[in-house]
């Protein structure tokens, strides 16, 4: 999650949470406190803090190649929202574009579309959450029409949006699909059963999958691609050693 909704109560943050900060080139161990703070590395890729749901501090220590949450002071019940969403991206997010990137691109124009994430895992409940997502136009500003999730790890009374409709392969891997809306997106979450530590996988076979299920066309547009996590509790520590993602056309 970024700034968007993740349940329908939460739909009144929107609003407020309009403003990105500035991305800027990035040195290793830049930490950022700022509600949206933002930067750059690698010259291709936004880690951003976007302590999105709650008022309570969160500090994220950025590196080269990705970055660690040194502070997460926020609550949330397990039947709400999450507090944030710290990841790394490619592509667009709130008019907060990674440099040089090549998105939004039409889905039909995709040839490739790859990435390699190492996630570190730490105490707290949360989810590491790896989002893609799409919208029928090439927004760059605000909420996208459909989130893929891939959750690579749970821990506590946590759940995807909606209800589980299934299980399938995707990748070489088994998931449990989950299906729904919060009101402002709809979603679709791919939950590993045990938690998956690293993966280099195509992004491109679960956009393949969820157009199979009738919620995109090809007409539609990858709009980014991020990786980080979402804490309810806790959280310090989790890490994101290393984040890349590619997509040609």
């Amino acid at each position: 999650m970024r700034r968007t909704i993740r349940a329908v109560a939460a739909a009144g943050l929107l609003a407020a949470s309009t403003f990105v900060a500035t991305a800027s080139p990035a040195h290793a161990d830049v930490t950022i406190c700022d509600q949206y703070g933002s930067t750059t590395i690698q010259g291709r890729y936004v880690v951003q803090n976007n302590r999105w749901g709650t008022s309570a501090q969160q500090c994220i220590n950025v590196t080269s190649s990705g970055f660690q949450i040194t502070r997460q002071q926020g609550s949330s019940p397990t039947n709400g929202a999450p507090v944030s969403y710290p990841s790394a991206f490619l592509g667009c997010h709130y008019t907060n574009c990674s440099p040089g990137s090549t998105l939004p691109m039409q889905v039909s124009r995709i040839r490739s579309a790859t990435s390699s994430i190492n996630y570190r895992y730490a105490g707290g409940t949360y989810n590491a959450s790896y989002d893609i997502w799409l919208d029928p136009t090439p927004k760059t500003n605000g909420v996208n029409q459909m989130e893929i999730m891939i959750w690579f790890n749970r821990q506590g009374s946590i759940q995807p949006i909606g209800s589980a409709v299934g299980t399938t392969n995707v990748g070489g891997r088994s998931w449990q699909v989950w299906r729904g809306s919060n009101g402002s997106n709809n979603v679709i979450s791919y939950v590993a059963p045990s938690p998956i530590n690293s993966w280099s996988f195509s992004v491109l076979d679960f956009i393949n999958d969820v157009r199979a299920r009738g919620a995109i066309t090809n007409s539609w547009y990858l709009t980014s691609i991020q990786a980080g996590f979402e804490p309810w509790n806790g959280g310090v520590g989790l890490a994101v050693d290393n984040f890349s993602a590619a997509v040609s056309g």
